[in-house]
């Protein structure tokens, strides 16, 4: 493992996410679904967060995407995984996320979503679903 918690032979970053969370499971679930390029992805609960260089209050107040190079917490882990989608479209949006004024306004929204999520509607948690090795994808 490299100091990322990634193996040196994958280049795939790692979405990192709370699995007791209904709204957060299903919303991966939904943007592996539409987005064209998507990382591994596996609830923090699975994961040794040390390897990672992640704390228990770093995974249950953002979702991560951690990628050999850089960990993209909130709502710059969300512009990530829009920046590295092919089409330019996906790509602008990601890049506006995280440009000052647009970025100010995702980071409060991201906050509220965080802080109110076990009482928005969503799925079945992941850590209901039987584990398949650490990480998926």
């Amino acid at each position: 493992m490299s100091r990322t918690g990634l193996s040196e032979s994958s280049n795939l970053p790692l979405l990192v996410f709370d699995g007791d969370c209904a709204f957060c499971t299903t919303w991966v679930n939904r943007f592996e679904a539409i987005l064209p390029v998507f990382p591994r992805t596996s609830p923090w609960q699975w994961l040794d967060l040390d390897e990672l260089g992640l704390s228990e209050h770093d995974v249950t107040h953002y979702a991560w995407v951690i990628t050999p190079g850089h960990h993209y917490a909130g709502h710059l882990a969300g512009s990530a995984l829009l920046r590295m989608q092919p089409g330019f479209g996906w790509r602008f949006l990601g890049n506006l996320i995280a440009a000052p004024p647009v970025s100010w306004a995702a980071a409060i929204a991201y906050h509220f979503i965080a802080k109110y999520r076990h009482k928005l509607p969503g799925g079945t948690p992941a850590c209901a679903m039987p584990q398949a090795g650490s990480a998926h994808r």
